[in-house]
């Protein structure tokens, strides 16, 4: 059995139609659930009762760890390809349906059904889980693979035929971003221009935190599973955790930088004359998940977060969250992203004193208004350690993405035994800002090559320009133009083949480059150039210096225009 815990927002679904033989009519054909534990579920080959019974334990421990009091079960065929028979896999969720406590209220979707799900997933660290049961598990993931000899068959590339024109892996194909190997389960493969979306991301991030005060950490991939006892992760998390046992102890990937981070500040005494101490990083991170989960760049087992932890004194919660609500705003207006903002607080279940708790919640609140920003109320869906601001960012087509965050903590000072010398002299703990605003830069990119259709700004694209020649004739001039462009900085492409024109048009279209130069004999011998807009528009006789500084001014001050 394989399953996948959501703490969800809203789950939604509409029964459509049976699609198989073996199927169980619908308590009702349309559910809405608010603030509810979505359980997607795939019942395997060998699976029984007492495997349900195992599984329905942990989900009622979740629960409780959640706070939540509403679970929906889901069958879910895709999280594996080693079914069980339908029969049969319909009566162990049918158990496990029963079998949930009576604390807790149960919706479970219809078996067999052709469904119209739509999930909107919370914010917090530890709000999606993996887990696979049965005996045979670690055999049905392990034996495919030969240890030593590469099988050159299994080398090949993610088929995405038959996805929808408008989905990031149709367009990364198309533009030749990404891809997803077998050898690599659900982890990317940068190519080139993909690559460069990636690392301007990433410079973006990294030029405004330079500009906020921010100074950049790098941490160890690999560590000590005693450092996630610590933390709590390896209570709550370990089942998402790549772990191997060595000479030295139990080692584990790292699937959140926050501890490893902690250890930064612990390892000097500090002043409160010296908070806060803001962080940011840019690791690589790693969290096991079933592959049925895996969706391309949205959900993937290696991914890079924007990730940044601000240690601060009680009084500077209101400042220091009010100057991160600037961030986002810059980040999200840069790409003309619309973005709504969400306000958690205190959950029934919960560490600390709830007259913190209250401190930190009005803070928050007095920072979202005195920077004048809309926001809604979520009571008591703050994280168990503290409150929080979620943002969802809406795009052309109207879905809202659950992206940036920012947490509250005031438990893991605490569980790690973090000290500054207050004014008065004596040891306080401080609290820790967890915040990021772009999320998983994987994630991100996805988000932005299906907002913009893959016509992203010039700032982003991976090519800026196409420089095309007319004929052979006109070649050292297209070159000098190239070279000259390359010189500024701008990402140029040269086409100087035999092909036709048109040919070498259509062919910067498709790749959706924003701007393709066309030089003829005209242009040569007036030192000029015919600009060719996405579009399809066109301005001719341009100056060289005159485009060429239009474009930095476009590329300087990141437009978001496409």
């Amino acid at each position: 059995m394989r399953i996948l815990e959501l703490d969800s927002d809203n789950i939604k679904y509409e029964a459509i139609r049976p699609e198989a033989e073996v199927y169980e009519e619908p308590e009702q054909k349309s559910v809405s659930v608010d603030d509810a534990l979505l359980v997607l579920i795939s019942i395997e080959e060998g699976d029984t009762v007492e495997t349900g019974d195992t599984a329905v334990k942990d989900i009622e421990k979740f629960l409780k760890q959640l706070g939540r009091k509403t679970v929906v079960l889901y069958p879910y065929a895709h999280l594996s390809n080693n079914l069980a028979r339908p029969k049969e896999a319909m009566q162990i969720i049918n158990d496990m349906y029963k079998n949930i406590s009576k604390e807790f209220k149960v919706y479970k979707a219809p078996f067999g059904w052709t469904k119209k799900p739509t999930f909107a997933i919370k914010g917090h660290p530890l709000a999606e889980q993996a887990r696979s049961y049965g005996p045979k598990a670690s055999e049905k993931i392990y034996k495919k693979v030969k240890p030593v000899e590469i099988n050159t068959s299994i080398v090949r590339k993610s088929d995405w035929s038959g996805l929808a024109k408008e989905d990031h892996r149709t367009i990364g194909e198309q533009l030749d971003l990404y891809s997803f190997q077998e050898v690599s389960p659900s982890m990317v493969y940068w190519h080139p221009n993909g690559y460069t979306i990636y690392k301007q991301l990433i410079k973006f991030i990294r030029e405004l935190e330079e500009k906020d005060g921010y100074e950049e950490t790098s941490t160890p991939a690999i560590a000590n599973t005693a450092l996630w006892h610590v933390s709590g992760h390896f209570e709550n998390y370990k089942e998402n955790m790549f772990m191997f046992d060595t000479d030295m102890g139990q080692l584990g990937l790292k699937p959140m930088n926050c501890p490893s981070t902690i250890l930064i500040y612990k390892s000097k005494k500090w002043s409160y004359r010296e908070l806060p101490f803001r962080t940011a990083t840019f690791d690589k991170l790693y969290r096991k998940e079933v592959s049925g989960a895996l969706t391309g760049l949205f959900r993937v087992m290696e991914m890079t977060q924007d990730d940044g932890h601000i240690f601060l004194r009680e009084d500077q919660i209101e400042e220091e969250a009010g100057r991160f609500l600037k961030f986002v705003k810059t980040v999200y207006e840069t790409f003309g992203l619309k973005f709504t903002a969400k306000l958690s607080t205190m959950p029934d279940k919960h560490m600390g004193d709830e007259a913190l708790w209250e401190k930190a919640t009005k803070q928050l609140r007095s920072a979202l208004e005195k920077s004048a920003m809309e926001y809604e109320i979520k009571d008591k869906e703050g994280a168990f350690y503290g409150p929080k601001i979620d943002f969802d960012v809406h795009d052309s087509m109207g879905r809202a993405w659950q992206c940036a965050t920012m947490q509250v903590d005031y438990q893991q000072p605490l569980r790690f035994g973090l000290e500054y010398t207050a004014e008065d002299g004596k040891q306080h703990s401080p609290v820790i800002i967890h915040r990021a605003a772009l999320g998983s830069v994987e994630r991100f990119t996805a988000i932005l090559v299906e907002h913009f259709h893959g016509k992203l700004p010039v700032w982003i694209a991976p090519t800026q320009v196409a420089v095309v020649s007319i004929s052979e004739q006109v070649s050292d001039y297209a070159q000098k133009v190239y070279r000259e462009l390359k010189e500024n900085g701008i990402r140029t492409l040269l086409d100087i083949s035999d092909r036709t024109l048109q040919y070498k048009i259509r062919d910067a279209k498709m790749h959706e480059i924003p701007y393709t130069v066309v030089v003829g004999k005209k242009e040569e011998e007036s030192a000029t150039l015919a600009v060719r807009m996405r579009d399809g528009t066109q301005k001719n006789q341009v100056k060289n210096s005159d485009f060429i500084a239009q474009l930095k001014t476009e590329i300087e001050k990141r437009y978001a225009i496409t």
